[in-house]
């Protein structure tokens, strides 16, 4: 842990789409002092520690065991692996959850919208990150480069503010949406990630950084991926001149419904 954490929190820094998706959280997700939170599939364990960082007392879970070894080397307790969409939590358990890259992740998201409801208590808040569904040239020109759901582990595209929150009806209500990450950032990360596959230095799964094990065996082309973070980071400032249209991520904030 003591060797992992420095790198980790080095290269996160240098995401430009990591550091800007937990930005988008944190300010959904408000205060969580002296409140009983939960994380789910938060990438290689950076957004959970800093989430945990923000106060009160946060357990994470992950959906295989890589990630969850990943997230333990970072964090050490309350970390759990989901079984078939089964979160092994007792009922009302958290004031908070939230998902974090995990609804398009899971097979049967009818089941896991149900097991999200059990374990949230009745007023609690449930925050939810997940790929925009939207038809666009991008997303086409990622697919013919390979870039596709299936490789990302993605069991569903993605899903709008109607389809989200049909899911989640009637246990959750849906309180705030917004969607974020506009084409220059997404962009850049598709010519990133192209680069890094033609070199054959692909991790496990998306991601420049995804588990400990990643780090392990490609720190050298992570260090060099350090050099392009300015280059990155000016890209995806051009966002800004893009404000008509929507992002390629959604986060929304729902509440629990008391039965």
């Amino acid at each position: 842990m003591a060797d992992l954490q420095p790198w980790a929190l080095a290269l996160f820094r240098r995401s430009v789409l990591k550091q800007r998706k937990l930005a988008e959280i944190v300010a959904m997700l408000g205060p969580t002092e002296g409140l009983r939170c939960l994380d789910l599939g938060s990438d290689n364990g950076v957004v959970s520690l800093l989430l945990r960082r923000r106060g009160g007392r946060w357990a994470s879970a992950d959906l295989t065991a890589e990630a969850v070894a990943s997230i333990r080397e970072l964090v050490t307790d309350d970390v759990h692996q989901v079984e078939r969409a089964r979160l092994p939590f007792a009922d009302a358990a958290f004031d908070r959850v939230v998902v974090v890259d995990m609804l398009e992740h899971v097979a049967d998201d009818c089941a896991f919208a149900a097991e999200l409801a059990r374990v949230t208590r009745p007023g609690g808040r449930l925050i939810v990150n997940t790929p925009h569904l939207k038809d666009t040239a991008l997303r086409r020109v990622r697919h013919a480069i390979g870039q596709t759901d299936e490789k990302h582990g993605h069991l569903h595209a993605g899903y709008t503010a109607v389809s989200l929150a049909a899911l989640l009806a009637p246990r959750f209500s849906l309180e705030a949406h917004r969607t974020y990450s506009r084409f220059f950032s997404e962009a850049v990360d598709t010519a990133i990630n192209w680069g890094v596959e033609r070199l054959g230095k692909r991790p496990s799964v998306k991601g420049m950084v995804v588990t400990g094990s990643d780090l392990r065996r490609h720190r050298k082309a992570f260090r060099a991926y350090s050099f392009l973070h300015p280059m990155v980071w000016t890209v995806s400032r051009l966002d800004a001149l893009l404000p008509w249209t929507s992002g390629y991520m959604l986060l929304a904030s729902l509440t629990r419904r008391r039965d």
